[in-house]
């Protein structure tokens, strides 16, 4: 079990739930690997693969899954587990950061975060590699920071409020 501290600044930090989510979808991905590679072979023996839309579709479904197998597997092994910060008073991984766009009224709120964490809370996310994440990195209530968008374009916010996540 990890503790709050700049841990949660850095790499994939995820819930337990969270992490146990993960490593059931890959042990069903895992396990259903026998039974895509019969699909496979069923609709093989159908006759021409150039003109078996079955088996062009069975391929890519497994092309599919193999790609998350990889991604599953790859975060988990990154990931540190463990509970959100209990403060939080600076943006960090698994904080809820509530920002206010230069020149809006209006604030938005969202996770820091990997999307595997969020679950469905309905909490927008950032990565905190993303143009906006890494602005806000480390920065605390009142701070502004502008980003660069993924068009060129400089983009001003203010952050107006961080509060630890709740799952």
């Amino acid at each position: 079990m990890s503790t709050p501290t700049d841990e949660h600044d850095q790499g994939v930090w995820l819930t337990q739930e969270a992490h146990d989510r993960l490593k059931a979808e890959l042990d069903e991905l895992v396990a259903g690997r026998p039974a895509m590679a019969a699909e496979i072979n069923a609709r093989r023996e159908e006759g021409d693969l150039r003109e078996n839309g079955g088996y062009h579709a069975a391929k890519d479904e497994q092309g599919k899954q193999e790609a998350r197998i990889r991604q599953l597997t790859d975060l988990l092994r990154k990931a540190t587990v463990g509970d959100a910060p209990k403060k939080a008073d600076k943006a960090a991984t698994g904080t809820v950061i509530t920002i206010k766009f230069e020149g809006d009224d209006e604030t938005e709120k969202f996770l820091l975060g990997s999307r595997e964490i969020a679950g469905t809370t309905g909490l927008t996310v950032y990565s905190p590699e993303s143009a906006l994440g890494s602005a806000i990195m480390g920065a605390k209530p009142g701070a502004k920071v502008t980003y660069q968008a993924p068009n060129g374009k400089d983009i001003s916010v203010e952050v107006v409020g961080i509060e630890p996540f709740v799952p």
